[in-house]
């Protein structure tokens, strides 16, 4: 039976720092669906809580006031840098099994090429988790929605799916991560799906200090589409919608805008991204 070790920080929830000095971890969208859906199964945590005296401790409060009941596997949860293979390899370890019945669920690029190394499976979102239990791959993919205001909502078929959106380019089309079964379950919907290469490879990933390319190769092409995103990011900041990169977010905000070398403006959303 599968060993699901999981990521904390933007993977399974948002941390944040009490008034006191504590720590609270708010569980992220879909996260808590995804843990009773894999009921059934063994799950750890590979996390770095930091490096001074009784952060672990810290986060491991943090970590069961948020989700009670679950990790409660001691011999499952291992705090360090996932700076190598190293703190993988005591993971698979602790699980009893093979390094290939393990799972790292983390956001990071970096750390789930570590994992690979380790031997293990890797998912980039808790919403693929049962997809790397099971071997199938998760690919890039641009979702088109279909023409005129009484369309199907992307946002309500893709979390009764096996998809994450990554980054809304305009108000038609987004970029995404998905299984070929969320894909087929979109395309049901009424959405068009062009599927690309896989998010993960047997490759090393990213470098140190560079974010991770999820969508690599997914960009819109052409001039239309181009002025199209433009204007939805532009409507998006004019309604006080989004804020730009480095700014603080208000209670409106839904999108996170970046200008990227080339110029263009990019939104993202805060519910994958807090």
């Amino acid at each position: 039976m599968p060993v699901i070790f999981f990521d904390i920080g933007a993977t399974l929830a948002e941390p944040r720092l009490n008034p006191d000095g504590s720590l609270a971890l708010r569980p992220l969208p879909r996260v808590l669906a995804v843990l009773d859906d894999l009921g059934e199964l063994r799950q750890g945590i590979i996390s770095n809580p930091g490096t001074h005296q009784g952060d672990a401790e810290r986060v491991a409060a943090a970590l069961h006031e948020a989700f009670p009941g679950r990790f409660t596997d001691v011999a499952l949860v291992h705090w360090g840098a996932k700076d190598s293979r190293a703190l993988f390899d005591r993971a698979v370890a602790s699980a009893g099994g093979t390094a290939d019945g393990c799972v790292f669920v983390g956001e990071d690029a970096r750390e789930r090429a570590f994992a690979r190394k380790a031997g293990m499976r890797t998912a980039a979102h808790p919403v693929f988790t049962r997809a790397a239990t099971e071997d199938r791959p998760v690919l890039r993919a641009r979702i088109e929605s279909p023409a005129g205001p009484d369309g199907p909502d992307l946002d309500t078929a893709v979390d009764a799916t096996e998809a994450v959106v990554v980054e809304v380019v305009s108000e038609r089309l987004a970029l995404a991560m998905v299984t070929t079964r969320g894909a087929e379950a979109l395309q049901r919907a009424g959405f068009t799906v062009d599927l690309r290469g896989p998010v993960d490879t047997t490759g090393d990933g990213v470098r140190a200090g560079e974010e991770p390319d999820v969508l690599g190769g997914a960009e819109p092409d052409g001039d239309a589409e181009r002025v199209a995103a433009e204007k939805f990011v532009n409507d998006l900041l004019a309604r006080g919608e989004a804020v730009f990169e480095g700014e603080e977010p208000t209670a409106d905000t839904t999108h996170v805008v970046r200008r990227e070398d080339d110029g263009r403006l990019t939104a993202r959303r805060l519910r994958f991204f807090g």
